[in-house]
């Protein structure tokens, strides 16, 4: 392969994975701060949490995990993503930004051997604590 070539390879290989790493815009759209997420399994009450990173919520079952992700399909305020994490389990999740403080997640997959199958609603309810920021 002649160095010219190789580069324009290169290049588009690269281009195609920076774009395939880059989040859906449903989760590009909503602000990192401090969220309250309704529906988590085992919890009573609403938990709040600080996210830096809305894309975690997609994976909100794995989110202390490395995880790798797939867009599936984005239309408006929708998008599917498959995750993957390794030993730790895999997901799929169905994101709605309902507005871009509020989102709908449908997450299902394996967790630690186990399925898990549940919908999250999220709301930002402010910013993140000052003691809680990295």
């Amino acid at each position: 392969m002649t160095r010219g070539l190789a580069l324009v390879f290169f290049g588009a290989s690269a281009a195609f994975a920076l774009a395939a790493a880059k989040p859906p815009s449903v989760l590009l759209q909503p602000q990192p701060g401090l969220w309250e997420i309704s529906g988590v399994p085992g919890a009573t009450a609403p938990v709040r949490q600080c996210v830096m990173d809305v894309a975690t919520l997609a994976r909100f079952e794995h989110r202390t995990k490395p995880c790798s992700a797939k867009l599936l399909h984005e239309a408006g305020t929708s998008a599917a993503i498959d995750y993957s994490c390794g030993p730790a389990g895999f997901g799929h999740s169905d994101v709605t930004l309902l507005t871009p403080r509020s989102l709908r997640i449908g997450t299902q997959g394996i967790s630690g051997g186990l399925p898990f199958n549940y919908v999250l609603q999220a709301h930002r309810i402010g910013d993140c604590p000052s003691a809680s920021r990295h």
